[in-house]
């Protein structure tokens, strides 16, 4: 099956990148075929050849939960992502990591996809857990 995770960094860039990577590692493990996908980077991506979407953000700001803008604009313009299964997931913050998290699902569900999953992780062997774990 042919599997995205996409990350939107914000501050951490790197720790982000790192548990998606590892997130892509533990579902490769699961004899899935995984593209790893910044947003930032590659905006014009289109996510309808994926059966399962994996999409990573951090929180931005330290009230309130909020993730970045842009990534209601990306699913805006990914393609057909309507009744794609879908695993959240982001990296804690200082607070309100699991209202960040509510606000990350409310945007993949805008866009009609199915949340199977959601996850607040920690770290890149965390999120390998998780990829291992992940009924896709």
């Amino acid at each position: 099956m042919r599997v995205a995770t996409v990350f939107f960094p914000a501050r951490r860039r790197d720790r982000l990148s790192a548990v998606a990577q590892g997130l892509a590692r533990g579902i490769e493990m699961q004899g899935h075929q995984v593209d790893l996908i910044e947003a930032r980077r590659d905006s014009d991506v289109k996510l309808s050849a994926y059966q399962y979407i994996a999409i990573g953000a951090e929180q931005t700001g330290l009230f309130g939960g909020k993730i970045p803008p842009h990534v209601t604009e990306f699913l805006q313009q990914a393609g057909a992502v309507s009744g794609k299964k879908s695993f959240a997931f982001l990296l804690p913050g200082p607070v309100a990591s699991t209202k960040a998290l509510a606000n990350l699902m409310r945007a993949m569900e805008h866009e009609g996809m199915f949340i199977r999953f959601s996850e607040v992780v920690k770290s890149a062997g965390e999120a390998e857990t998780v990829g291992k774990s992940l009924q896709i």
